[in-house]
């Protein structure tokens, strides 16, 4: 078990459950190159529901996977045998098994818009504590956005050249929160990892971007990374945009297997973002192939469900919902 409480091992898991009841063996959860200067949202960005879905090769599918205990706690040591992975409700082979840590690359979506004004040095600490979690592999991005979403800093491993360049930021204008999602995704493609995640860090709802809410749920869906949002809500709901930017950043979030964490104190947000590096550095990665072979443009449903040893309190599991199969 880490010193800070964060994660707890198998091990540690059963000696602290050894008073409960033993459970079921089969347990089902709900899945709940440089810095280059500031670009703006192109002006000609096609519609992401327009296109075609991006597809993958799916000979082998991989399912980033996080386990969690009552006190959301993260849970590590659990073994291959320990998982269960179903597609379209037919259960798949296990063929590959890992849970090391990988280098991954992150985008950082930061909200930038007025609403922000007193909230963003806390949130700027966020996101430093977030970069220290970070593998000496990763590689980073950094999306601001307000009327407008910006490239800030395209792919790069200097973690102190995003820092600078979030110093001379000003929050100010409206919120184009899909926008911001959407370039992230965009520049995304450009990645070397495998393995790759978006935090947003937002205190809001949508109220001034090109593309719907709708486009973002399918261009969520298409892309194969993980969101992680956090955010920073006054309990006000000044807007309607503002009410529902906590359900809004949750739902997308779940569809990739990453979570949402909603922040009520702004002495919170350092704590939170350092929680959400260190779960993207203990998470167990499932690999299946697909026995629905047909390359149909499908969209095909994932659930993985736990099969824990036995006397283990119940544990919750986070995994995307599902993949488009390719087409041809």
């Amino acid at each position: 078990m880490k010193a800070n409480g964060k994660t707890i091992s198998l091990h540690s898991l059963l000696l602290a459950a050894c008073a409960l009841l033993a459970l079921p063996d089969l347990a089902q959860v709900n899945s709940p190159p440089s810095n280059s200067a500031p670009q703006e949202t192109p002006p000609d960005f096609h519609k992401p529901g327009v296109g075609k879905p991006i597809q993958m090769d799916v000979a082998l599918a991989l399912v980033n996977v996080t386990v969690t205990d009552p006190y959301n706690r993260l849970v590590t040591g659990l073994e291959k045998e320990h998982f269960r992975v179903f597609e379209d409700g037919t259960e798949q082979e296990v063929v590959h098994f890992a849970s090391e840590d990988v280098p991954i690359s992150i985008g950082v979506i930061f909200d930038m818009s007025g609403s922000m004004t007193d909230k963003v040095d806390k949130a700027r600490q966020a996101a430093v504590q977030f970069f220290k979690t970070a593998n000496p592999r990763d590689e980073f991005f950094l999306v601001t956005f307000n009327d407008r979403a910006q490239l800030v800093s395209r792919f790069t491993t200097s973690v102190e050249d995003l820092q600078n360049s979030m110093i001379t930021s000003t929050a100010k204008g409206r919120t184009a929160l899909f926008d911001g999602i959407y370039l992230g995704l965009s520049e995304m493609r450009g990645a070397r990892n495998g393995k790759r995640a978006l935090l947003i860090i937002s205190d809001g709802g949508d109220n001034h971007s090109r593309y719907s809410e709708v486009d973002i749920q399918n261009f969520v869906k298409e892309a194969d990374c993980q969101l992680y949002a956090i955010g920073v809500y006054d309990g006000l709901g000044r807007t309607t945009e503002e009410r529902l930017g906590p359900t809004l950043l949750a739902e997308l979030a779940e569809t990739t297997g990453g979570r949402m964490f909603q922040v009520n104190s702004l002495n919170d947000l350092p704590d939170i973002a350092a929680k959400i590096g260190m779960e993207l550095r203990n998470q167990y990665v499932l690999g299946y192939k697909p026995s629905n072979e047909n390359h149909d443009g499908s969209w095909r449903k994932i659930k993985v469900r736990l099969a824990p040893p036995r006397g283990l309190p119940p544990l919750n599991v986070y995994a995307k919902t599902g993949y488009y199969a390719p087409n041809q």
